[in-house]
């Protein structure tokens, strides 16, 4: 039981290694939650956002991949705006709870459109609980890891009545996650992670609109990560779209707003389609709910 519980480890870390493109937290419905990667989201809406989210990944699998989020933002005067996210990703023995801050200033560049730029600051408290290991006598495994990295990112946000344009570095500074020494050292680190996309909304009748678009990240060392979006939005108030990250997964997703989508409720399914879809036969799931006040 030990020698699997240590090849799990192992696995888990490789896991976090190898996937330094999601270092940031990940959510198939990122539209609903760009102040996680983009500062100059915050109050961009004109009133105040409330979201709350979990994400299960390899369902089924026991102490598989789950995130828990809660963020919100608001204007507070006419050219600023604030938010607040936390955000807690466990995985196996590994906890990491993200808090950050975000400010963001507005500029007008014409009657209908805004370029906003803002700043983000916090850390992440990092937990390794190497004890639920059972391992003794072994250097490598007998103290268990609990740091608090510190950050700040920047971000730029375009916005238009009918299209968005969104770029962004959430996490600046590098941080060594994961770092031990031992006769099998192993090392996780975060680099910095460049998001770029933009979204247009297509009127196709009064009670139609077609919402696509696209969301890269790109981190050093790494291949970049594009998501294509889709979704159509009924009568302001039942949305039904899909999601493909190339080479990577396929999800579908739907939101159904109430009270003029000042209340809205979304669920996504995602299927892995590279060969980590082995370990994630049953997918992963995605609730959010989502709060507007007018």
């Amino acid at each position: 039981m030990k020698k699997l519980k240590t090849i799990f480890f192992v696995l888990t870390l490789s896991f976090v290694v190898q996937t330094n493109a999601q270092q940031d937290p990940h959510f198939s419905m990122y539209r609903y939650n760009m102040n996680v990667i983009n500062p100059a989201y915050a109050g961009t809406y004109g009133s105040l956002e409330t979201l709350f989210s979990v994400r299960s990944q390899w369902v089924g699998v026991r102490d598989a991949p789950e995130t828990f989020n809660f963020n919100i933002n608001s204007p507070i005067k006419d050219k600023i705006g604030v938010g607040l996210s936390v955000i807690s990703d466990r995985v196996f023995i590994l906890e990491e709870t993200h808090l950050y801050a975000d400010f963001s200033y507005r500029i007008q560049i014409s009657d209908n459109i805004d370029i906003h730029g803002g700043i983000k600051a916090g850390g992440t408290f990092l937990n390794v609980d190497l004890s639920e290991l059972g391992i003794n006598n072994d250097a490598l495994f007998t103290e268990n890891i609990n740091v608090f990295n510190p950050n700040i990112g920047v971000g730029f946000y375009l916005k238009a009545p009918k299209y968005y344009v969104t770029l962004s570095a959430p996490a600046l500074l590098k941080n060594d996650r994961f770092e031990k020494e031992g006769v099998a050292p192993s090392e996780a680190s975060d680099d910095i992670s460049l998001f770029l996309g933009g979204g247009y909304d297509v009127k196709l009748s009064e009670a139609f609109i077609l919402k696509p678009s696209v969301l890269g990240r790109a981190v050093s060392g790494s291949p970049v990560s594009i998501d294509l979006t889709a979704s159509g939005l009924y009568k302001e108030r039942f949305e039904l779209g899909t999601n493909y990250r190339l080479d990577e997964s396929i999800t579908i997703f739907t939101t159904v707003g109430f009270l003029n989508r000042a209340i809205n409720f979304g669920y996504a399914y995602e299927i892995t389609t590279s060969d980590v879809g082995d370990f994630n036969s049953n997918g992963s799931h995605e609730v959010i709910l989502k709060i507007r006040l007018k």
